[in-house]
């Protein structure tokens, strides 16, 4: 089998071209050592391309945990990229994903992603919560760099308030009046990674409800920069919400299965 390496910002993805339907996705203990980054390829999480008659394609994401996931921001972006880099569309994509319909543009140096409308933000139990594909809690921090994520970020995730799914925690600093720092714990990666798509653009409108940044707002990740571009309306909800980053190629190979 043929697959391919791609990351945005450090998240990274094992990508297979899968028009033909022959990847056994029903197997997720094979998903699972594809992403281990000891025995496998090594991934935050493994997309498959597949063919959709109503869509240029359709995107099947994957956790680390060889689960099916909710919508990956980073991944769709880099699924975007892996279809343009096969010939699938020139410059403007339309595919669908498990939360719905998505629209992409391709230029040289980026992927902008319009993501799904926001209904709004939520208090759960005192924690700001929202759901921009995938279900975030946003926790605004003075000092993020020593900020403990991983045991922080578990702490909210396995929380009562979020069972039987759990949440994925973005931990947020202002740099000031227009960029933010962004340190995500991703469930189903269990771990924290180097940028988080869905958990920025949640950073992003959380930021312009609580510290009034506007449209774009300048997102810095471990892995490094986004931007995320929305319009907040009338019932507090969001829409036009575009990711915007480089995604990128990384590497290409063939393993037996």
């Amino acid at each position: 089998m043929d697959f391919f390496k791609y990351q945005g910002t450090g998240n990274d993805f094992v990508v297979v071209d899968d028009r033909n339907g022959t990847f056994p996705a029903s197997n997720q203990a094979l998903v699972e050592q594809l992403c281990h980054r000891r025995f496998g390829v090594g991934a935050d999480g493994l997309i498959l391309l597949q063919k959709d008659t109503d869509y240029d394609f359709r995107m099947v994401y994957f956790n680390a945990d060889g689960a099916e996931g909710s919508m990956c921001g980073n991944g769709g972006r880099c699924i975007v990229r892996f279809a343009h880099d096969l010939g699938v569309f020139d410059q403007e994509v339309r595919f669908l994903a498990v939360d719905g319909e998505h629209k992409a543009v391709v230029n040289a140096d980026s992927v902008s992603l319009k993501m799904s409308p926001v209904s709004g933000i939520e208090d759960r139990n005192g924690l700001t919560f929202l759901n921009t594909g995938s279900p975030h809690v946003v926790v605004f921090v003075d000092d993020l760099e020593s900020l403990d994520v991983v045991a922080e970020g578990r702490a909210i995730r396995y929380s009562d308030s979020f069972k039987p799914g759990g949440t994925n925690v973005n931990f947020a600093q202002v740099l000031d009046d227009k960029s933010v720092f962004v340190r995500t714990y991703e469930r189903g990666v269990e771990d924290e990674t180097y940028s988080c798509g869905t958990g920025v653009t949640a950073v992003a409108l959380v930021a312009h409800q609580q510290v009034k940044m506007v449209s774009p707002v300048m997102i810095k990740t471990i892995g490094g920069n986004l931007r995320v571009s929305f319009n907040h309306l009338d019932n507090g909800g969001f829409d036009d919400i575009y990711l915007i980053g480089p995604a990128e190629r990384v590497f290409a190979g063939t393993i037996t299965v």
